[in-house]
């Protein structure tokens, strides 16, 4: 469970970070976690809503490394009317994580290292990543900026909202 809190948190940080190209950089030069940035960045916003309400902030500040698969509020702005407030509540709290954490998968997974697989996700069910025509796919979802940087991990940022089975 921590781990899957930890990847979740991973994949809302790294949302924010590659939406806007942001460079990870904190006051003394480090680089930022996945969460950090994408709190930082602000087109994850909805993200970071969510990773907060799962309680996931934790695990996705931690040493990973995680690759995430993070959708911009754009893409979370495509659920039907009402999702994203349901799913905020405290009673809809595992359904949530379920859902974060099928955008996250263990390890550092750059751009140039992907290809057409399955990989499996925190959650333990596998996301379907296609190459086709140098464009990416993550399910249905097309990725839309690669290999933003963070200390624990790689944001690859998507257009819409994955949702496990």
């Amino acid at each position: 469970m921590k781990t899957i809190r930890t990847l979740a948190l991973t994949a809302i940080a790294a949302l924010a970070v590659a939406s806007n190209l942001v460079h990870a950089d904190t006051e003394t030069g480090h680089k930022k976690d996945i969460v950090a940035v994408a709190s930082s960045v602000g087109s994850f916003n909805t993200l970071v809503a969510a990773v907060k309400a799962a309680g996931l902030v934790e695990t996705l500040q931690g040493p990973g490394p995680f690759t995430v698969f993070a959708p911009t509020d754009e893409a979370f702005a495509k659920l039907p009317k009402g999702t994203v407030e349901n799913l905020l509540k405290p009673e809809n709290k595992a359904k949530l994580v379920a859902i974060l954490t099928y955008h996250v998968v263990a390890g550092k997974v750059m751009a140039a290292d992907v290809k057409t697989m399955k990989a499996k996700t925190v959650n333990g069910q596998s996301l379907d990543i296609k190459v086709a025509d140098g464009a990416v796919t993550v399910d249905k979802a097309k990725v839309v900026k690669t290999d933003v940087a963070a200390s624990n991990g790689v944001i690859h940022v998507i257009d819409a909202v994955v949702l496990p089975n």
